[in-house]
């Protein structure tokens, strides 16, 4: 008789992570839990809520009468994630630490953990996602040695599991997971990918887990807390102080303590003002915060980003992507907003451009996205793009007719305005650009070809005698982007 497979499950002492555990041990499997203590830090009452959350841990385990290891991983979290996280907003980005912490905790060091001093078959979360591939599937993997090069040997026969999306929608975690290794997947469970959260909580009510039932979710970043955000950064990095600028008129409208404390589409803490301000750019040289008067100010409004080296969850682009240069996706920036439609148009050197159907609000620099192909609901790739700015005026790729008819032909279908009366002209040939009033300083440009076809750098003066300056490059500096197709997801630094 074949002996019951081992498997890890993380237990974080909330519901998700209890009731995974549960269904688990339903299934036959010979579960572990292990808490991870990943933060040192005192609430407002000087309690440790990590230990509290290390009890509500043990006692799922007691009443699940599964063994219970508990790790501490205060100094990789120190190393790996909270100092990328201050790293990050010094130079003015938006950091997403959850996914970080995926990346190098949870799908690293506790997997390792598991695997190697558990001896687990496969380890588990609670996360609210699936996977290709079925149980048995995941128990019979085994560790893949990970290529070096920009893409795979295309004539290697390998199994690629696939990141997809949860059954729950508004639930769906596959964002959080869009930096998990191709050996971390193989090898993981997700048992509530088919379960609804309200379901979830049926469950726990009727298996004595009332204890973590009735705790509130967690929510926001986990070292602050409730903590007052600015205050705490501020703890880690020095002050310095700047001015908000009206975007409108360049008039001054007070002053802050940094501008790599705000981020794009931030309400700006602006005392003496009746109406609300909205950051809409930052310039860290001069230290100033620039901010509009409306929440859709269309200096909010970006349409096209440019990667640098894209890593791809699945170790390789997608095939069609990689023979036609391009490729129709969805993405999103923010963990639950509506998916966007956007072309990827791949380049020699590995980067993408991600050109987006429609512009969206508050792509802030360093933030991350995620969605799912064209014409497909299931799948989910988990691409993370780290978005670094054209810094010079050049012409950096051209676009055929066709791949200009393609996009044209998406902008259609999704009821795109043209905006004719902002277009500018044709460039020698290489494919329109549409200047209009959606950008920093009221001025955006839309490009029928994905290439895009130039680039400018702020303050450039538009091509063929036009008389109005060039709209400073799309921004995306250090961002993170997660689009569509069930066989990628990528991650540039």
């Amino acid at each position: 008789m074949q002996a019951a497979r081992h498997v890890v499950c993380a237990v974080s002492g909330g519901v998700d992570s209890a009731v995974a555990a549960l269904l688990l041990r339903r299934r036959g499997y010979q579960v572990t839990g292990v808490f991870m203590k990943n933060w040192d830090s005192l609430d407002e009452h000087g309690v440790c809520t990590a230990d509290k959350d290390c009890e509500d841990a043990y006692r799922v385990c007691q009443i699940l009468d599964i063994p219970f290891h508990q790790v501490s991983y205060v100094k990789e979290y120190w190393n790996d994630v909270f100092s990328d996280f201050l790293n990050e907003y010094e130079k003015g980005r938006t950091p997403n630490p959850d996914i970080v912490c995926n990346k190098h905790i949870k799908f690293s060091c506790f997997f390792n953990y598991a695997v190697d001093n558990l001896g687990a078959d496969a380890v588990a979360t609670g996360h609210y996602a699936r996977t290709s591939l079925e149980d048995e599937e995941v128990f019979q993997q085994k560790h893949v040695r990970r290529p070096e090069g920009l893409f795979r040997n295309r004539f290697e026969i390998r199994n690629v599991v696939k990141l997809l999306q949860a059954a729950d929608s508004f639930k769906d975690q596959t964002f959080f997971l869009s930096q998990v290794s191709q050996d971390a997947l193989r090898r993981t469970l997700f048992p509530l990918g088919g379960l609804t959260k309200g379901f979830v909580k049926k469950i726990a009510a009727e298996n004595r887990l009332h204890h973590v039932l009735q705790k509130k979710e967690s929510m926001g970043i986990c070292f602050v807390g409730k903590r007052n955000f600015e205050n705490f950064i501020l703890q880690y990095l020095q002050p310095r102080p700047g001015k908000f600028i009206s975007i409108e008129d360049n008039k001054v409208l007070g002053t802050h303590k940094g501008w790599f404390l705000y981020t794009l589409g931030q309400r700006a803490n602006i005392g003496g003002l009746r109406e609300p301000w909205y950051v809409v750019e930052k310039d860290g040289t001069r230290g100033d915060v620039l901010v509009a008067p409306r929440t859709d100010h269309p200096a909010l409004y970006r349409d096209l980003l440019r990667t640098g080296r894209v890593h791809w969850v699945t170790e390789e682009p997608p095939a069609a992507l990689v023979r036609d240069k391009m490729m129709e996706c969805h993405f999103r920036f923010r963990h639950q907003m509506a998916l966007v439609p956007c072309v990827l148009t791949l380049n020699q050197d590995g980067t993408v451009w991600v050109t987006a159907v429609k512009a969206v609000r508050a792509l802030a620099l360093g933030q991350v996205s995620g969605g799912t192909p064209a014409g497909r609901r299931v799948g989910v790739s988990a691409p993370s793009l780290r978005l670094p700015l054209p810094r010079n005026p050049a012409l950096l790729s051209s676009c055929s007719a066709a791949r200009r008819s393609r996009l044209r032909a998406l902008q259609g279908r999704h009821l795109l305005p043209t905006r004719a009366a902002g277009l500018q002209g044709e460039l020698r040939g290489r494919g329109a650009a549409v200047l209009s009033s959606h950008s920093p300083r009221g001025w955006e440009r839309r490009l029928p070809c994905p290439g895009p076809p130039l680039v400018w750098a702020p303050g450039t003066r538009a091509k063929e005698g036009e008389a109005e300056h060039c709209p400073s490059p799309a921004p995306g500096l250090g961002s993170w982007l997660h689009c569509g197709h069930p066989d990628a997801g990528s991650h540039c630094r």
